[in-house]
């Protein structure tokens, strides 16, 4: 099945909404791996985070920096709708055969909630950055080197994603959610992303040359 441009742009788009919302249902987990014999303390929400990027840069390689800024609004007001329709089915009352009770439901999508705003305003930053930072070293490099623009403009862009989501996120949230415990969380979350960021530099490769073709 030969697809056009505009059907693999919109697959694209698609996968990038997908993995903004699911990073957000599945992002109140906390997990932790060792890489390298150093442990890491992560949002498991960063697996299908770790998409949203790379799908940018492709994006804007093939169609410009102003088709990449209409993908973070669109991507934005998804966010937006998330968050009104979440707000709205936490208050609404529950009916007595409900298979869940207002215990299990409540906790999971009230702190849904504040993670949604959280990701919504890291998100609009980090990514509106990661665009304007891309074109600038694409005008630098005259499109030449797509590693460079792609892991410069990544690489900033997940600090200042991973800072604003982890404070917003999580300061507070219990005694132990302080200043110095959410910066032991962003250095290794970050480390954690910009190990991402290198290696999927052939996915970016690789999604260049499939969306150029025909």
């Amino acid at each position: 099945m030969n697809l056009s441009k505009e059907m693999k742009t919109n697959l694209l788009i698609g996968l990038f909404i997908a993995s903004l919302i699911a990073s957000n249902l599945i992002g109140g987990k906390i997990a932790e791996i060792s890489l390298l014999s150093i442990p890491i303390i992560f949002s498991v929400g960063i697996v299908p985070f770790a998409l949203t990027f790379p799908i940018t840069d492709i994006i804007a390689e093939v169609h410009g920096k102003k088709k990449a800024q209409e993908l973070v609004y669109i991507a934005l007001a998804s966010l937006v709708f998330v968050l009104v329709v979440t707000l709205i089915t936490v208050q609404l009352p529950f009916a007595e055969r409900s298979w869940v009770t207002s215990g299990q439901y409540n906790p999971v999508f009230e702190q849904g909630i504040r993670m949604i705003i959280a990701s919504i305003i890291a998100f609009f930053f980090s990514q509106m950055h990661d665009v304007i930072s891309f074109d600038f070293w694409k005008n630098k490099t005259n499109g030449k080197m797509l590693w460079l623009r792609n892991n410069a403009s990544t690489i900033v862009s997940q600090a200042i994603d991973s800072t604003l989501f982890m404070f917003i996120a999580f300061y507070g949230v219990s005694p132990k959610y302080d200043v110095g415990f959410i910066i032991t969380l962003i250095i290794p979350y970050y480390v954690l992303k910009v190990v991402l960021a290198i290696i999927d530099t052939p996915l970016v490769y690789a999604g260049v040359k499939w969306l150029k073709s025909e």
